[in-house]
């Protein structure tokens, strides 16, 4: 799929002619510049999508398409969910475009006990809309049309309930004695990578996850930072569950 993707609310089409206005409208009339007879890609981020033919663009933010049909893209299995530890500052919103990038399906944001970054109030709420808003857009520009979903911010409790509930679950951490590349994965189900912050996973958070279920492992001889790390790992797995095959 090389088309470029546009968000829209609803793909309930009524006819063939679908009008692109408003903000993503005018991305595709005055940024990206479509004319008529290039192809588009409508989806609402969600799984459901459609090609068009644009056959207008008029004023400076309305795209007329003509659309086919509607398609609907499955859930991936086996699923990807990464626990990311708060980076400080701009490196959250990296972790969360080359993780959305590589194709993880879910990103919970973790207040471990040694993140530096407190999300509070306002400030983690503003914090949050970036992260969201930064899963949307690298989902268009890696034209994907299912979205990774980026929940609320979890306590390390939260974190270990959803470790519990996994087919398969790993903490990233130098005590592992095992490499996640030589993991057991399962086929269907949920895959759970927990991604600790800058100083590190606490004793008392490996103790709770390893009671829910979940492992240290490593990813290879060197250590990368935690913006870094969660791609890297969430892109072997994509490889070993046949995802990218």
């Amino acid at each position: 799929m090389t088309a470029p993707v546009f968000v829209v609310d609803r793909l309930d089409l009524a006819g063939p002619e679908f009008v692109l206005d408003g903000p993503e409208g005018r991305h595709a009339v005055s940024v990206k510049r479509l004319r008529p007879g290039e192809d588009v890609v409508l989806t609402d981020g969600l799984g459901r999508w459609a090609e068009g033919v644009v056959t207008a663009a008029e004023g400076k933010d309305r795209l007329v398409v003509d659309v086919a049909s509607v398609h609907e893209e499955p859930p991936a299995a086996p699923r990807i969910t990464v626990v990311q530890a708060l980076p400080k500052g701009d490196r959250g919103e990296v972790a969360v475009e080359t993780m959305t990038e590589v194709g993880v399906d879910a990103i919970v944001p973790w207040q471990a006990s040694r993140c530096i970054t407190q999300w509070k109030g306002e400030r983690g709420l503003k914090a949050l809309g970036k992260w969201r808003a930064t899963a949307r857009e690298s989902g268009k520009q890696s034209r994907r049309v299912r979205f990774p979903e980026v929940a609320d911010a979890a306590t390390t409790k939260q974190v270990g309930a959803l470790v519990a509930t996994a087919d398969f679950a790993a903490v990233l951490h130098e005590s592992g004695e095992e490499r996640l590349a030589t993991a057991e994965l399962p086929a269907e189900g949920e895959i759970v990578l927990v991604v600790g912050p800058e100083g590190g996973v606490s004793p008392e958070e490996l103790a709770l996850f390893a009671q829910a279920g979940a492992r240290p492992y490593v990813l290879g001889p060197t250590v990368l930072r935690t913006s870094t790390a969660g791609t890297a790992a969430a892109a072997l797995l994509l490889g070993r569950t046949g995802r990218w095959s």
